[in-house]
């Protein structure tokens, strides 16, 4: 039995994270990344949002609703839309903003299986700074070489499917996009690699925010250098997926009541 447990939670715990229905693990997973994103303070207010493809669908979304804080929500909070935003199953609405950035992303980026987005404060200061741009000065930000796009041109909020298709555009091939004055979009194929993107994308902007903050300039690393270790990286995505479980294992363990 996991600390916090009690032996009433503990079984049903289990019974969570064994689960072999794929949409019901799609729906722990994402639930997951959304809380924990909280307790890193990652979220902002009842703002942002994080969707996922419903696994076995071409066209359905798993979407956290409108005006629920991310702390509070439950399995059971989470919404199914389609493409155009419209709820196909859910207690609560899907934000009308919410989908327009992240369904045009969807429908562009076909491997874009889950489109997280987030004001989280250091990524959103360097979006805020010029040149905006992630510095290769951290073990950490060799995660993103070569990964990341940007959008230099703030044209207010996303208020229809135009504004989402913008964005999408500029996305391109990369797979994460900074938004001027704004936030960031990460993409990815499935929940775990989107969230740990997301989690360490945080820390590096953080590292380089605190770096030069000193005065100092930055210690670059050098080109060949950064390559080779992003090839290294990618050898490694396990961690994303260790990592993921891990958060489960935890968040279970603290709240068992998020699986009503």
């Amino acid at each position: 039995m996991k600390p916090g447990q009690s032996s009433l939670t503990a079984p049903l715990v289990q019974e969570a994270i064994e689960n072999p229905d794929p949409v019901f693990q799609a729906r722990l997973e994402l639930l997951a990344a959304l809380r924990w994103a909280e307790s890193q303070g990652l979220g902002e207010g009842v703002c942002n949002h994080f969707s996922v493809l419903v696994p076995g669908t071409s066209d359905q979304f798993l979407l956290n609703p409108q005006g629920l804080h991310w702390s509070e929500l439950r399995i059971s909070d989470l919404l199914v839309v389609d493409p155009a935003g419209k709820l196909l199953e859910g207690k609560h609405q899907a934000e009308p903003t919410a989908f327009f950035i992240h369904s045009q992303i969807h429908l562009a980026k076909p491997n874009a299986h889950c489109v997280m987005h987030t004001h989280m404060p250091y990524a959103t200061a360097l979006c805020c700074s010029m040149p905006g741009r992630v510095a290769w000065c951290s073990q950490n930000s060799l995660r993103y070489y070569d990964r990341i796009g940007y959008d230099d041109d703030y044209n207010g909020l996303a208020s229809d499917a135009a504004e989402g298709q913008r964005l999408a555009s500029l996305i391109g091939n990369s797979d994460i996009l900074f938004l001027a004055n704004h936030g960031v979009v990460v993409t990815a194929p499935d929940i775990a690699l989107a969230f740990d993107d997301l989690y360490y994308l945080e820390r590096v902007c953080m590292n380089q925010v605190l770096a030069e903050s000193t005065g100092h300039p930055l210690r670059i690393i050098p080109e060949e250098v950064c390559q080779a270790t992003r090839e290294q990286i990618i050898t490694e995505s396990q961690q994303s997926y260790l990592h993921m479980e891990a958060i489960k294992r935890m968040l279970l363990a603290r709240h068992p009541e998020i699986l009503d």
